[in-house]
């Protein structure tokens, strides 16, 4: 007996730690708060249904799909302001309308979020005040980090009020619900 009811402990502790925290990597700077909003992106795509990706909320306003490759060109493009380029194969601004599939979707917002992370991870603190150029106004390059984490925050926001809206509880939300 009791040997199955420490099998029992031990099996609920193993589950209880393969569940994931909803709050990490809050509180613990930019590359905890990266992480933090990479992984509610993800899930959060990989929860969708594919069949929902061209569900958008009325005509003219940016569709599920629209909005994560929105999220993916701009981390690219706001990252490539800071000094690494562009990728090679981000052809035009339409890839917001012409990338539609899924997995396909899925890999660019993966691609653009691991880039993000990997370039903050090798800067260097004087290189976070360097003086760039964006949209013909003065920045610098923590500024620039700044405003890549807080889009994506904002465009997170808009993809739970669309998943909201189609009957999909964020996986984050249903885990706390438990």
């Amino acid at each position: 007996m009791k040997t199955f009811l420490l099998a029992l402990l031990l099996a609920a502790m193993a589950a209880r730690a393969q569940q994931v925290d909803p709050y990490e990597g809050l509180w613990q700077g930019y590359d905890g708060e990266w992480r933090h909003v990479s992984r509610q992106l993800v899930e959060l795509a990989e929860a969708i249904p594919a069949d929902k990706f061209g569900w958008r909320p009325a005509p003219g306003v940016r569709s599920v799909s629209e909005v994560f490759m929105h999220i993916a060109l701009a981390n690219f493009y706001l990252l490539s302001v800071t000094g690494p380029p562009l990728p090679a194969d981000v052809k035009s601004e339409n890839m917001e309308k012409t990338v539609t599939a899924k997995p396909e979707i899925i890999k660019w917002l993966k691609r653009s979020l691991e880039a993000v992370k990997s370039a903050h991870a090798n800067i260097t603190t004087a290189d976070l005040q360097r003086k760039v150029k964006v949209n013909g106004r003065d920045a610098t390059v923590d500024g620039m980090y700044l405003r890549i984490i807080v889009h994506a925050n904002e465009h997170m926001g808009q993809l739970v009020a669309y998943a909201r809206m189609n009957g999909i509880v964020p996986p984050w939300s249903a885990q706390a619900a438990r």
